[in-house]
């Protein structure tokens, strides 16, 4: 499926409310790219904030997505013109930017993803996203304006200028990081601590009243259901290395369990 198609349907699962799902992959084999996308999941991330994966072999990953109908969003280390220009540029569907503390620091996510007028993103027509030159410019340009935006929210610094942050155009999707979050909140790796639990839904409240989809990462079944119910809408169902964890798991515990039967 060609990107723009991939987006599109994506797109048309926010505007429905729908809920989405998909892992963070921290893998340099796009083989689990493949393998997630022929799975059912909706996006995949990309990470290389906390993935060791190159630019070079995460833009085969998203070969991967793209022909499994797979939305590929590349999570970037850091919230600079570089990161997120190199990561579209390789054919990223939409990208996920860490640590987002202000309003000021969102619109300039928007201004690295969009080319003018829609931001201020970095022009070059020979790379893969633009088809080597082959694309007409001006479709190129245009299509930027569609490009999937995450930020995430994970620190007491973006809670208090959330309402700012709500009003910045162009934003599709808060994440909120539960992770950082809690350690934010003193209670370090907590997610399921009351204190975190508590202004995970005082975020998606405030976001759902401004017309934001709001994201989160779960790394347990149950927390999908449970986040569903308050309304939120992009899932991110643990990471590959974790999946695999618990595939493994599962196997050596079954195994286990008929041997001593």
């Amino acid at each position: 499926m060609k990107p723009d198609i991939l987006i599109k349907r994506f797109r048309k699962k926010i505007q429905r409310g729908k809920a989405f799902y998909g892992p963070f992959m921290k893998t340099g084999d796009p083989m689990f790219v493949e393998i997630a996308g022929l799975a059912g999941f909706d996006f995949a991330i990309l990470d290389m904030e906390h993935g060791p994966v190159s630019l070079q072999e995460q833009q085969n990953n998203v070969r991967a997505a793209v022909a499994r109908d797979i939305l590929p969003i590349i999570r970037v280390n850091d919230l600079s013109e570089n990161s997120i220009g190199s990561a579209l540029d390789i054919g990223a569907c939409g990208i996920q930017v860490p640590q987002i503390a202000n309003a000021e620091e969102a619109k300039c996510v928007v201004d690295y993803a969009r080319f003018y007028p829609y931001g201020k993103r970095g022009v070059c027509r020979f790379v893969r996203a633009a088809d080597y030159s082959a694309k007409d410019r001006n479709k190129y340009f245009q299509e930027s304006k569609d490009i999937i935006i995450v930020i995430q929210i994970e620190g007491r610094e973006a809670i208090e200028d959330l309402d700012n942050i709500l009003q910045v155009k162009g934003i599709d999707i808060i994440f909120i990081g539960p992770y950082d979050l809690s350690q934010s909140l003193g209670v370090p790796g907590q997610i399921d601590n009351p204190v975190v639990v508590n202004e995970i839904k005082k975020i998606t409240k405030k976001a759902k009243l401004s017309g934001k989809t709001i994201g989160t990462f779960v790394d347990q079944l149950s927390y999908i259901h449970f986040w569903k119910k308050y309304g939120i809408k992009y899932l991110s169902y643990n990471t590959d290395a974790g999946i695999f964890m618990e595939a493994c798991k599962n196997i050596i515990d079954n195994i286990n369990k008929k041997q001593s039967d």
